[in-house]
């Protein structure tokens, strides 16, 4: 093998070894099928300010007969719904402006995916990470 072929070949071998790892957060989980969402950021809205941002990463459970490859197309969509939410009736915790209400949250994109993907495609939201944009200087109180 040439010096150069040789240096071509472990250039690109961060390059696979990163998208095999991406697919890994849609990979079934050992109770059944999920699918990834990261880096949704929604804000935090309290008197009618916008107070903060919030990113989150979730992993949506999947159901019946969902598959990753059936609700990749739909992601977009899902994603879409939960930032409309997230501005209509904001998920804040009433004393803290650096969270987001999971439960509110979970509710909200179970309610979507009932209407995009069809009832029981989604079974459960998990809220994996949240990182707001500002840390401090954000509390209400």
């Amino acid at each position: 093998m040439r010096r150069r072929d040789l240096i071509a070949v472990s250039a690109a071998l961060p390059v696979l070894a990163a998208g095999s790892e991406a697919l890994a957060g849609d990979r079934p989980a050992p109770g059944g099928a999920s699918i990834s969402m990261p880096g949704v950021g929604l804000p935090i809205i309290a008197g009618g300010r916008l107070r903060n941002y919030v990113f989150v990463s979730l992993r949506m459970h999947l159901g019946g007969a969902a598959t990753p490859e059936s609700m990749r197309p739909r992601e977009a969509f899902l994603r879409d719904a939960l930032v409309r939410a997230a501005h209509r009736t904001p998920f804040t915790v009433a004393d803290d402006w650096t969270v987001i209400d999971t439960a509110a949250l979970s509710a909200s994109l179970m309610r979507s995916a009932a209407a995009i993907a069809g009832r029981g495609a989604v079974t459960r939201v998990e809220i994996v990470s949240q990182a707001p944009r500002r840390r401090t200087g954000v509390n209400a109180r």
